[in-house]
């Protein structure tokens, strides 16, 4: 069984940055990509970034290139998130999956999901 823990989240202020793992168990990590969303209060879930099983591809949504960056350490089964120049849009609470096939930039492209990690950035 796949189990996803997202860490890191927290409050900071604009333009301060913060950095989110996702620990993956359950499954040969490099054979399949991940991706991160996000959901903010009253909003639907959002993609924001993916990275393919040997973290030679990556994907972000528009609103993130530039000021985020995702990455792997297959050797720790760990995908992170790095998030730079935070903007108050920017908060929501944030889920890693796993990738089975597809549109990176879809959720129904992901099968498991992690509990979420709650990013708060104060103007």
């Amino acid at each position: 069984q796949v189990q996803l823990v997202e860490s890191g989240g927290g409050l900071v202020q604009a333009g301060g940055s913060l950095s989110l793992s996702c620990a993956a168990s359950g499954r040969t990590f490099s054979n399949y990509a991940m991706g991160w969303f996000r959901q903010a209060p009253g909003k639907e879930r959002e993609f924001v970034a993916a990275i393919n099983g040997n973290g030679a591809a990556t994907y972000y949504v528009d609103s993130t290139k530039g000021r985020f960056t995702i990455s792997r350490d297959n050797a720790k089964n760990t995908v992170y998130l790095q998030m730079n120049r935070l903007k108050p849009e920017d908060t929501a609470v944030y889920y890693c999956a796993t990738h089975w096939g597809g549109d990176y930039y879809k959720g129904y492209s992901y099968d498991h999901w992690g509990q979420g990690t709650q990013v708060t950035v104060s103007s």
